[in-house]
């Protein structure tokens, strides 16, 4: 029997809104990294009738130009689009026990309305992309 070999597809699009505003910081090699959680819903049929709603929350991590943009624009309750990869992340907890999360890497975060540095804005302008993103190495982060 020969091995079955899949395709190695790793992509996730996300939307929801902010669950807390942006965690901004730097790795130690002083990469800008910022971090914040999305909840997002499912709506689907319910075996009774009607339909039931499911709610699930992720963390998106983001690096560089877009790490930036994102932290200085978005804010708790903020519509995005998420588009990136799974990635797992591993460190040791205070402890001493090894931890993991599955986080989703931002590699594209698109804002659903016009925003200001300061958040939202009415009538404003849509903030800017970066140009596209950057690899960075996924290593130890803080």
């Amino acid at each position: 029997m020969t091995e079955l070999r899949l395709p190695e597809i790793n992509r996730v699009t996300l939307s929801g809104r902010l669950t807390r505003d942006p965690d901004r910081r730097y790795a130690q090699d002083g990469t800008h990294v910022t971090s914040f959680a999305i909840a997002f819903h499912r709506r689907y049929p319910a075996r009774g009738g009607g339909m039931a709603e499911q709610t699930g929350y992720a963390t998106v991590m983001t690096y560089q130009r877009l790490a930036e943009v994102c932290g200085e624009y978005l804010r708790k309750g903020s519509p995005v689009l998420v588009e990136g990869r799974l990635q797992m992340r591993e460190w040791t907890g205070p402890k001493n026990e090894r931890r993991t999360r599955l986080e989703i890497r931002g590699d594209a975060v698109h804002f659903l309305e016009k925003m200001t540095a300061t958040g939202p804005a009415e009538g404003g302008t849509p903030a800017p992309l970066p140009a596209g993103p950057r690899e960075h190495d996924e290593g130890e982060l803080f």
